[in-house]
């Protein structure tokens, strides 16, 4: 089957000039994780909603935390779907819009327990699409969140940030704040269509902003062995894609749908499920790929000196 409108082609084109770069990059962030032991900040991005992209965040965070990893998620879209697929909570006194704008917050006010040990959360609110006004005019308006996330990082393994669907000024704070970004694609046509807008985004947040942003794989999500279409997507994607997609594909599961309505990730809602298995593999193939370091986990206390 053949991608007419050059959807993976654009991809190719997009990041040849960078590959040098981003092996590069990947020593770079390797040498640092060994020298600080610091956290993993890692962003799910794609355009395209629908794609699995919250479901994996939570998911993944919660089997890294079932290995006994320390896993804070910090839900970065205004929808909250993140949020609410940890607890049934609706209100929150402090969400991750105050934690950009309050300068007198104190971090661990924004830092809620999910129900599996080791796994942290930042909730979201509708208050965060106000913040794409209120940034517009502010000086070094990409780095709010990367400011917060690095008074946190020292404390945990992982940081997992949960984009909106949608290339913002959100997801450049999101893409700015993390090492490395994970972009899940479901397995159809129209998710490769705006995959080189995305790729080229992330090379000119390496090039205009100076920041290092790894492209740590491509995940096929939504897949069906028994759909051509599936197959055939991830074949030419596995085939033209300039990076690491992952050995894994996560399937279409009810389980996946279902889990967020009863406020569980995958992990506690059917763990045994073709779904769970999957994130289970995802987990462990990441974990294949941790850089050689020894984290450094500090008390809450030094958060309020701005660690």
């Amino acid at each position: 089957m053949g991608f007419t409108p050059h959807a993976l082609e654009a991809c190719a084109s997009a990041n040849s000039a960078t590959r040098a770069l981003s092996a590069f990059v990947d020593t770079a962030i390797e040498r640092r994780y060994c020298k600080f032991g610091m956290a993993r900040v890692i962003a799910f991005c794609n355009q395209k909603g629908g794609v699995g992209k919250t479901t994996t965040a939570v998911s993944l965070g919660a089997y890294l935390a079932a290995f006994g990893r320390k896993v804070l998620l910090v839900d970065f879209d205004p929808q909250a779907n993140a949020t609410s697929a940890l607890t049934p909570e609706k209100e929150f006194e402090k969400t991750i819009y105050h934690g950009m704008f309050d300068k007198e917050i104190v971090p661990h006010e924004l830092i809620r327990p999910s129900g599996i040990l080791n796994y942290d959360f930042i909730p979201s609110s509708n208050d965060l699409a106000g913040a794409l006004i209120e940034l517009v005019d502010l000086p070094h308006r990409e780095y709010f969140l990367r400011k917060l996330i690095n008074r946190l990082r020292h404390h945990y393994d992982y940081v997992l940030i949960d984009l909106p669907p949608s290339l913002s000024l959100l997801t450049i704070n999101g893409l700015v704040a993390a090492d490395e970004v994970i972009i899940p694609i479901q397995a159809e046509y129209y998710s490769l269509e705006g995959l080189g807008q995305l790729l080229e985004t992330i090379r000119l947040i390496r090039e205009n902003l100076g920041h290092p942003l790894t492209i740590l794989g491509a995940l096929v999500t939504l897949y069906s062995r028994k759909e051509r279409l599936s197959r055939e997507v991830n074949k030419n994607l596995r085939r033209h894609f300039p990076h690491r997609v992952f050995k894994v594909e996560i399937p279409r599961s009810i389980y996946l749908a279902e889990a967020p309505s009863h406020s569980q990730p995958i992990l506690l809602y059917k763990p045994h499920s073709a779904g769970a298995l999957a994130y289970r593999r995802l987990a462990e193939e990441l974990i294949e790929l941790e850089p050689y370091y020894q984290p450094i986990h500090v008390g809450f206390g030094n958060f309020a000196n701005g660690i």
